[in-house]
């Protein structure tokens, strides 16, 4: 069986909030964005998702990740002038610090009518954001497996990259206490979360088919409605890395995307020897995804080999080195080296709780929440001019 070349193909998509720069809220404005300039909006395949406070925007498909960098950085510096232009502000963490889930206008349309009709009030709390990472296979049969392989391997590392992604600490106003609130909300969700392991693509395509023919897809909008933390793209032929918070910073984002192409080119280059990663179980990989969740970077993973907890900054660089013979192929050995950055400086939502701890923490709420919007918007727009 062939594996498709190198490197594997790129996409990138990530959902902003739309900022009120004198009340740091949220601010129901997507429609507005979308119908003043209707050719800008298409160049930048600018999306509204289901509040009127985001926006969803995905980049071209990438040859490589410096392509996606540029993207990313492409796509930011239009939606921010986009916003400035209206007298807004942009950013990019999978929960605002304040703003309420009930104080929300939903976008109108098929699909996000049905979303509500069929999830009621887990739906409506959903003002959570989230960066998606695409990687291409192609659609031949050959590849459909190899995709269905990898994604059964590839299970195991994806609670990693959520620790190194973490930017969702607070909720509603509240310190929450874990690193990914995101996840907790948007586990609420039927076919969420890790998948189990499939035998083949007909496999997966036959757990597919009948939920479908038991109508759990929806009457009006037919998209398979299979939201787990990686998953084959229901209309691309690329496998999907869902479980991750959106980065704050452009760094941290092409990290993450780096991380995640390298693991899946090196599943196929073991592939190509005969050999394969060990796939877990689905409880094993969950309970690592609670860590991830809880203690983000500063928490120990299990590794299910040798049976004990071992602190993640270890596991990254194992995880490193396991990549380390595909990442010059993919000339992204720079952008994989940066998760040391990630580990020493801390993620987008360790850098919150710093603010949050430096302008008086729960003392001083409201104030210290503030300056976390103010340093979300600054470190979003940063490396973009």
């Amino acid at each position: 069986m062939s594996v498709p070349k190198q490197p594997l193909t790129l996409g990138i998509e990530e959902e902003y909030q739309i900022i009120d720069p004198a009340t740091r809220d949220l601010r129901t404005y997507i429609s507005e964005l979308l119908t003043q300039d209707q050719a800008r909006a298409k160049r930048l395949d600018l999306k509204p998702e289901l509040m009127q406070s985001q926006v969803e925007v995905g980049s071209h498909i990438c040859r490589n990740i410096k392509e996606a960098r540029a993207e990313i950085v492409r796509l930011r510096r239009e939606v921010f002038e986009l916003a400035e232009e209206n007298g807004l502000q942009i950013a990019a963490a999978s929960t605002h610090p304040f703003a309420r889930w009930e104080d929300q206008i939903i976008t109108e349309g098929t699909r996000y009518k049905e979303l509500l009709d069929d999830m009621q009030g887990v739906a409506r709390q959903l003002l959570i954001f989230g960066m998606h990472v695409h990687v291409g296979f192609g659609s031949d049969p050959e590849s459909r497996e190899l995709l269905i392989a990898t994604m059964n391997q590839a299970r195991y590392f994806i609670p990693h990259l959520l620790a190194l992604s973490t930017s969702s600490p607070f909720w509603r106003g509240q310190n929450t206490g874990l690193k990914s609130y995101r996840s907790v909300i948007f586990q609420s969700l039927p076919r969420t979360g890790i998948p189990h392991s499939f035998i083949s693509w007909a496999d997966y395509k036959d757990y597919e088919t009948m939920l479908e023919r038991v109508g759990a897809f929806g009457k009006l909008d037919k998209r398979a409605k299979i939201w787990w933390d990686i998953r084959p793209h229901p209309i691309f032929p690329t496998l999907e890395f869902r479980i991750a918070d959106i980065c704050t910073a452009v760094d941290d984002c092409i990290c993450i995307a780096a991380l995640f192409q390298a693991i899946c080119a090196k599943l196929l280059k073991l592939r190509q020897q005969n050999m394969a990663w060990r796939q877990y179980r689905h409880v094993h990989i969950t309970e690592n995804k609670w860590r991830a969740v809880r203690y983000g970077i500063d928490g120990e993973l299990i590794d299910f080999g040798i049976q004990q907890s071992v602190p993640l900054p270890h596991l990254v660089g194992e995880i490193v080195e396991f990549v380390d013979d595909v990442v010059d192929e993919l000339d992204s050995r720079q952008e994989v080296a940066h998760v040391f950055n990630i580990l020493r400086d801390g993620t987008s939502a360790d850098r919150q709780l710093r603010v949050y701890r430096e302008h008086g923490g729960d003392d001083n709420c409201e104030e210290a929440l503030r300056a976390v919007v103010d340093h979300l918007v600054t470190e979003t727009k940063k490396g973009l001019y």
